[in-house]
């Protein structure tokens, strides 16, 4: 069993496919939906630069807003800070991403309106860009969102971009099988 406050440079050495290899083992031995989730925002962290912190925020349709689900990377008081968030096209990029069912990627938080009233959190982090890409079930339905912070001005890599898209299909995978 992987722990949950396993630190991405503690992960076993070995492929990207073989990280993903444990958590479809956890999905199958029906591990905590958190703990599988927290893994994969580990190796999203682990797989790309140091100034990278990874979040999965999951969808809540009855009250249509986001509550996070794992983000081993960022303190406590931040993640109940964005619990609750309204989903809106026009709200940071978890929220819009979850709306929109879109990537969305803010290159600078502190000058782009969609983050006016929440800035803050991120910034006072010292995190000053952020991308977020729908985790869609396999009906196509929106079920989180798999989020990418930076504490440098700069949108995702080519590479990035294709490690949570690859990553975001097991967090489906896993949330679709946490439900049933």
């Amino acid at each position: 069993m992987i722990s949950t406050t396993l630190s991405p440079a503690a992960l076993p050495r070995s492929s990207l496919l073989q990280r993903q290899q444990l958590a479809l083992a956890m999905i199958q031995r029906r591990e905590p939906l958190a703990e599988v989730l927290t893994l994969l925002c580990h190796i999203v962290e682990a797989e790309t630069p140091l100034s990278v912190r990874a979040a999965i925020l999951l969808v809540d349709p009855v009250r249509n807003v986001v509550y996070t689900a794992a983000a081993p990377g960022l303190p406590d008081h931040y993640n109940r800070a964005v619990d609750g968030i309204a989903i809106s096209p026009t709200i940071g990029t978890c929220a819009a991403a979850a709306a929109t069912g879109q990537t969305v990627v803010t290159a600078d938080i502190a000058n782009d309106p969609h983050w006016a009233g929440i800035a803050h959190l991120p910034l006072g982090l010292g995190l000053v860009s952020a991308w977020s890409m729908p985790i869609k079930s396999s009906a196509g339905v929106v079920l989180g969102t798999f989020g990418t912070y930076f504490n440098e001005l700069r949108e995702p890599s080519d590479g990035e971009r294709e490690l949570v898209a690859f990553l975001a299909v097991t967090a489906a995978l896993a949330i679709e099988s946490a439900a049933t």
